[in-house]
């Protein structure tokens, strides 16, 4: 590591996700020139993360892949890489950072992209060998290893993560169940109708879907998981138990500095902390979402990308906002999917669809009153922006037309 000769003019980004590799490209960009450093606790640089349930995971990508830059960008552009060093505290009075072993840096601005951590089960057993998590690159290849053929893989969480692992296994030729603790998997982020076409995707790959499942624990011998029992006694084994219950934002380090924390690292429109000089992006982020009218934590790639261009901006002390809808997007199978907009439970009136859910290729809308909120596309290609735009320009329009495949998009905008 270089010598610092200006910690006023030193900007320390915590954390090694995409969010990282995202802000200091930007800073740089955007006209910072002194000493910038990236700290994080894995020993990879910056990598991505939905290739780990994806392409990476399935053997489509090779780990190049999922790197946000080559190995070289970083010495090239004159930014520190400080791996596999977890940083113990941060002080916002004195404006620095503590490392592991006690080393301080301090910094004129930091950026707090630390991430979130899988939900943990809590059942007996769960502490378990071959009880697996995704999240960093070792997970994935962990679970690739576990995805042979008749392998007896069974997936706990019917969410994306799940539902992404569980095409994987499948596709590897896994036997594969699904343990859903609602009656759809997904239900509560699509609606029953969408829900309904992804429960149906599984189950035409041969995947065992099993609803309103409660587990008492999971069962071994050896200090290895080898099954899962149910509440009601049924017992499935297993090769490999993987668990996607959802994630947690990584906060301690903002909770131990003074930072308001809720629900994440709660920021304004500029990525700004409740503590001068600190900001905070992707996934951890609580951030205002000024088109949204309300604080709103997302925890998909596309804001670990944009979310950290305009915490960059607001660093350097531009006026930058960020207010770019929500997008995610999926791939099981032969189903590709693209969403944007945000429709929580209770925030939307209906779900107007355009095309054949049959056949899944169709555009889903969801309602309130006369106007778009969200728009899901599968299948569909080259669509989304036009969704986007129809939400942000909140133009009004009748669920007839919505439906209507001959009428193209672009003229709802005119």
């Amino acid at each position: 590591m270089r010598n610092i000769v200006s910690p006023v003019n030193t900007f320390v980004i915590v954390g090694g996700g995409l969010a990282a590799g995202s802000a200091a490209e930007a800073l740089r960009e955007h006209g910072h020139r002194g000493p910038l450093l990236i700290i994080g606790d894995e020993q990879e640089r910056p990598y991505i993360r939905p290739p780990l349930s994806k392409g990476y995971l399935l053997g489509k990508e090779q780990r190049e892949a999922i790197y946000v830059h080559p190995e070289g960008w970083y010495a090239e552009h004159g930014v520190d890489l400080v791996l596999g060093t977890s940083v113990r505290a941060v002080d916002g009075q004195a404006k620095e950072v503590e490392l592991d072993g006690g080393r301080r840096v301090q910094y004129g601005k930091l950026l707090l992209a630390t991430g979130s951590s899988p939900r943990r089960l809590a059942v007996p057993g769960a502490d378990l060998d071959d009880v697996l998590y995704l999240r960093r690159v070792g997970d994935s290849e962990r679970l690739k290893a576990a995805f042979t053929a008749g392998a007896r893989i069974v997936v706990i969480g019917g969410g994306w993560i799940g539902l992404e692992t569980a095409a994987a296994a499948r596709t590897a030729g896994a036997d594969v169940t699904v343990l859903e603790h609602s009656e759809l998997p997904l239900l509560k982020v699509l609606g029953r109708e969408a829900a309904q076409v992804f429960a149906g995707l599984h189950e035409e790959h041969g995947v065992k879907l099993r609803p309103h499942a409660e587990i008492e624990r999971i069962t071994g011998s050896d200090g290895r998981a080898d099954g899962v029992l149910l509440t009601d006694g049924t017992l499935l084994p297993a090769d490999a138990v993987v668990v996607g219950v959802g994630i947690t934002p990584n906060v301690r380090l903002a909770q131990q500095a003074g930072l308001n924390v809720r629900n994440g690292i709660v920021t304004d429109e500029h990525l700004r902390t409740s503590v001068a000089d600190i900001h905070a992006a992707g996934d951890v982020a609580n951030a205002y979402h000024p088109r949204l009218g309300r604080h709103l934590r997302v925890e998909h790639w596309a804001n670990a990308l944009h979310q950290p261009r305009t915490a960059a901006r607001s660093m350097l002390g531009q006026d930058a906002v960020h207010d770019r809808l929500p997008y995610f997007y999926t791939d099981q199978y032969d189903l590709g999917m693209e969403y944007t907009g945000y429709a929580e439970p209770g925030g939307y009136d209906r779900v107007v669809f355009r095309g054949d859910t049959a056949d899944r290729k169709f555009i889903a809308f969801w309602m309130s009153g006369h106007r778009v909120v969200a728009g899901m596309t599968v299948n569909v290609w080259d669509t989304i922006d036009t969704i986007r735009a129809l939400i942000e320009s909140g133009t009004e329009t009748d669920d007839a037309v919505l439906a209507d495949s001959t009428v193209p998009l672009d003229n709802l905008l005119s």
